[in-house]
């Protein structure tokens, strides 16, 4: 089984290089940490890059995880290729461009294109945010799927994840001990359905809440705080469709605190991703 140690980045195609730079740094507040041809690189913690527009279709999206080591990459390319899934080597250029020593790709059942990477670059300077958005760091992805049902086998069999929670058909899957990296929506587009950053407090997200009001960025749900996680959020429409979540609070699931730990079922209702009565505007949330 493939371990994942930690999600990376998450590179997203754009018409509009520009406009997707202005929107990082400006509405999310994120530092751009530099521009390589016709892609701009932003920072949200110590790592050297969490987010990558690079202009493209909209619709070209790339997760990437980090792996421990060399021995492992080459397992998991192994075992992916022994499960009939078409891997691909990174080429040196393509590793300097995502700042990794080597990577390889692959995509789920669903079509979404996954980079696993080993010796990904770190930042060497401290963040530098473009706002005080209070963002401590790039935290989780939810991915589109046409069955969530057979994508979970996948990713819990094939990837090492773990259900944390499910929302009706929907797995809430951790890799570690956040309560979740990765959330399989349903959907019948492919690739990713909302980008999540942590902030510190609550009063990051509603001082968040009343700044995209005012700079009129359309806030698709919340504020409001998740029955799953425990977290507190808020969503919000950024370019090309793509939702971003604020988030804060969010469960720890640790064998010391709770051995044995058994996923819960919510049902696929609007108390399930809100627990304080907000109603989400995401078309994967609607009931």
């Amino acid at each position: 089984m493939i371990n994942l140690w930690d999600i990376r980045y998450v590179r997203l195609g754009t018409p509009d290089v520009e406009a997707a730079t202005r929107y990082a740094c400006d509405v999310v507040g994120l530092e751009l940490g530099r521009r390589e041809g016709k892609a701009a690189y932003f920072r949200s913690d110590d790592r050297d890059h969490t987010l990558v527009y690079f202009e493209g279709d909209p619709q070209d999206h790339t997760i990437g995880f980090e792996l421990r080591s060399m021995e492992e990459l080459q397992a998991a390319a192994s075992a992916l290729d022994a499960a009939h899934i078409e891997v691909r080597a990174g080429t040196a250029d393509e590793c300097a461009r995502r700042a990794v020593g080597a990577y390889v790709n692959f995509r789920d059942p669903n079509g979404s294109s996954i980079d696993l990477v080993v010796r990904p670059h770190h930042g060497g300077t401290r963040h530098w945010p473009s706002h005080d958005a209070g963002i401590t760091g790039f935290s989780h992805i939810g991915l589109c799927s046409a069955n969530p049902v057979r994508d979970e086998t996948f990713w819990t069999q094939t990837l090492g994840a773990k259900v944390s929670d499910r929302i009706g058909t929907a797995p809430l899957l951790r890799i570690d001990e956040v309560h979740h990296k990765i959330a399989l929506f349903p959907s019948q587009r492919v690739g990713v359905q909302h980008i999540n950053h942590q902030v510190e407090s609550v009063d990051d997200i509603m001082r968040a809440w009343y700044r995209l009001q005012k700079a009129g960025v359309r806030i698709v749900f919340g504020p409001g705080r998740h029955p799953t996680s425990g977290a507190m959020f808020l969503y919000f429409e950024g370019p090309d469709g793509m939702v971003y979540e604020y988030s804060s609070g969010v469960r720890l699931i640790t064998p010391e605190q709770e051995p044995g730990y058994l996923p819960r079922q919510f049902p696929m209702a609007d108390s399930s991703f809100c627990m304080w009565g907000s109603k989400p505007d995401i078309a994967e949330f609607k009931v």
